[in-house]
C-alpha cells in the first residue's frame, strides 16, 4: 500500500510539473501604472563604466559628441532610458562637485579609493553628466555627498544646478557654459548610509536627513524630489524608521539595494560564464527573493505611510559575480549571459507587481560594470543579453498593470528546492495594446502555456523571444551577435491561444 501511495504521489507530481500552464489576463481591471523610471539606469565612477566605456573626451578618435561615445549613446537611446543615477554609489560619498566644474585641464586629480585606487581625473562632472542626460532624453538622479561632504556643499550644488537668479553660484554656472538652469528630477542625501556611506544607524541618518533637506532649496517649480538612503537585503529597519521619523512631504522615496549572487556569499560569488546548472538554479532562486524583500519593506512603509506617498526606490539591483580573470578586481567587470537576461526579466515582472510602491529602480550598471547593458573594448562595442531584455520590455514603460492569474504552473527543481517554472506579467501599453511578458526559468524544459484575455478573444501573440542553446550564451567582440532576440509568435487554434515557451527563455509580445 505504501509503495502504491508513493508511486501515485510521484506520478501526480510529474503530471503537475508537465501540465499546461493556464494564464488569464484581466484586461478590464487596470491597476497601478508602471513608472518608466522602473527601467532606470545607474552610472558610477567605477572602472571603465564611465571613462572609456562612455566618455572618451571630445578629442578622441572614437566618434563622440561632447566627449560621449556616439555608438553607446545611440544604443542607450534605443532603450528609451528614462532616468540615469550619478555619480554613485559609494563614489558619491567621496565626490565633491566643485572638483568637476570649470576647464577640464585644471580640475584636480583625486584617487578613487572605493574602486581600484585609480586616478579620478574629474573630466566628467556636472556639466558633462547633464550633456549625457540631455542626449538620452533622460531624467536625472543626482546622488549627494553626505558621507564626507557637508550641508553647505549639497545646498550649494543644488543652487548651482537649479538657480535662475544672478547669484554667484548661478553666474559661475553660466561662466562654465550653461546659461539656463538644469532640471534636477531627483536628489539623494547620501548612499548606503548603513555601510560605505558612513556606517550609520537609521535613527542617526534620519536626523541628518532632516537637517540636510532643510537647506536644500530650489525654485518652487524646479525643486527636486528627495530620496533618503534606505536599507538592503532583508533589513527593513530603514524603511520602518525613516517612514516614521521623516515626513512624507520632505521625502519622496527611500532607496533599497539587493544584488543577486549565485552562491549567496560575497567571498566566492560564482562565475559569470562556465557555471554549473546548480548555479543557474541558485541564481534564479536568489533573484526571486526580491519579491519577498519588496513585500517586507512595503509592509514596513504601510505602517507609517498607508497613503503610499513614499516610493520604494530599488536604486541598485542586478547580478554580482566574481570579476573576469585578468581584470582589476576593483573595476567589477563581468561577462553577461542569457542567465542575466532571465534575471532581469524576472525582476521586471516583480517590479510590475509592486508598481504602486516601486516607482524607480536602477540596474547596476550601464556600461562595463556588473550587469551591464553594454561592454566596450577601445573602439569596439557589444550589446549584452541584459540590454536585449531591457529593449524587449520597453512597451511596459508607462503601461497600466493588468491582473494575471496563473494556474497549473510547473516547477523547476534541483534537489529538494524548487522555483516556479513560469513567471508572467501583463499591462496595457500607452498604445492601447495588451502586452505580456513570459519567463521560463527551467533551462531544460519548454512550457506549454495557454493565454486568455477576459472580454476578448486572444487570436495571436506577436513579439520577440530571447533564448539560446547554452545557459551561459553570451556575446563577445569576436561574435557580438551570438545571442539576440528573434521574432516570436503564436496563433489561436480551436479557440485557444497556446504558446510554447522555450526552455530558459524570455518572451515579450502583444496579445491581439
Amino acid at each position: 500500500m505504501l509503495k502504491r501511495a508513493i508511486l501515485a504521489l510521484f506520478f501526480a507530481t510529474c503530471q503537475a510539473a508537465f501540465a499546461q500552464v493556464s494564464i488569464t489576463i484581466d484586461a478590464g481591471k487596470p491597476g497601478a501604472v508602471i513608472n518608466p523610471n522602473v527601467y532606470g539606469q545607474f552610472a558610477e565612477h567605477l572602472g571603465t563604466g564611465i571613462y572609456e566605456g562612455m566618455w572618451v573626451g571630445p578629442k578622441s578618435k572614437i566618434p563622440n559628441t561632447k566627449g560621449w561615445r556616439n555608438d553607446v549613446v545611440k544604443a542607450l537611446k534605443e532603450l528609451h532610458v528614462p532616468l540615469v543615477r550619478w555619480p554613485g554609489g559609494c563614489f558619491a560619498d567621496e565626490y565633491h562637485w566643485r572638483d568637476g566644474i570649470g576647464p577640464r585641464d585644471r580640475r584636480p586629480v583625486k584617487v578613487n579609493t572605493n574602486w581600484g585606487g585609480v586616478e579620478e581625473s574629474n573630466a566628467v562632472g556636472t556639466h558633462e553628466f547633464f550633456d549625457l542626460a540631455e542626449m538620452l532624453g533622460a531624467q536625472v538622479y543626482v546622488n549627494g555627498n553626505l558621507g564626507s561632504g557637508s550641508v553647505q556643499e549639497m545646498s550649494e550644488w543644488v543652487e548651482y544646478m537649479t538657480s535662475s537668479s544672478k547669484s554667484t553660484l548661478a553666474e559661475l554656472r553660466r561662466k562654465n557654459g550653461r546659461d539656463k538652469p538644469w532640471k534636477v528630477d531627483y536628489f539623494a542625501v547620501g548612499n548606503e548610509a548603513w555601510g560605505c556611506g558612513g556606517n550609520m544607524t537609521p535613527e542617526h541618518y534620519a536626523n541628518l536627513y532632516r537637517n540636510v533637506t532643510a537647506f536644500l532649496k530650489a525654485p518652487k517649480d524646479a525643486k527636486p524630489k528627495f530620496i533618503a538612503s534606505g536599507g538592503h537585503d532583508n533589513d527593513t529597519r530603514w524603511s520602518a524608521v525613516l517612514s516614521k521619523e521623516i515626513k512624507p512631504g520632505s521625502m519622496d522615496g527611500i532607496s533599497f539595494h539587493y544584488y543577486t549572487i549565485p552562491t549567496g556569499k560575497w567571498e566566492g560569488k560564482g562565475a559569470a560564464t562556465g557555471f554549473p546548472v546548480s548555479q543557474w538554479f541558485t541564481t534564479i532562486q536568489n533573484t526571486l527573493k526580491m519579491d519577498d524583500l519588496i513585500r517586507q519593506n512595503t509592509a514596513a512603509l504601510d505602517q507609517n505611510d498607508p497613503a503610499k506617498k513614499i516610493g520604494l526606490f530599488v536604486d541598485e539591483w542586478g547580478t554580482w559575480y566574481d570579476v573576469e580573470p585578468g581584470t582589476n578586481t576593483g573595476f567589477l567587470y563581468q561577462q553577461n549571459s542569457l542567465r542575466d537576461a532571465v534575471v532581469a526579466a524576472l525582476n521586471f515582472n516583480i517590479f510590475h507587481a509592486h508598481a504602486d510602491r516601486v516607482r524607480m529602480t536602477n540596474i547596476a550598471q550601464m556600461v562595463n560594470v556588473l550587469q551591464a547593458m553594454i561592454l566596450t573594448d577601445r573602439d569596439r562595442m557589444l550589446l549584452t543579453p541584459t540590454y536585449h531584455a531591457f529593449r524587449m520590455y520597453v512597451p511596459f514603460q508607462g503601461a497600466a498593470t493588468l491582473p494575471v492569474t496563473l494556474k497549473n504552473n510547473g516547477s523547476y527543481s534541483v534537489g529538494e528546492a524548487s522555483v516556479p517554472q513560469v513567471s508572467a506579467s501583463a499591462a496595457r501599453g500607452k498604445d492601447g495594446k495588451v502586452y505580456v511578458a513570459l519567463v521560463n526559468t527551467d533551462p531544460a524544459r519548454e512550457a506549454d502555456v495557454t493565454l486568455a484575455v477576459t472580454g476578448s478573444a486572444a487570436a495571436k501573440l506577436a513579439g520577440q523571444v530571447l533564448t539560446a542553446a547554452a545557459m551561459d550564451a553570451h556575446n563577445t567582440f569576436a561574435a557580438p551577435e551570438a545571442i539576440k532576440p528573434a521574432a516570436f509568435g503564436a496563433q489561436a487554434a480551436g479557440g485557444r491561444l497556446t504558446v510554447k515557451l522555450p526552455a530558459k527563455s524570455v518572451v515579450v509580445g502583444a496579445v491581439e
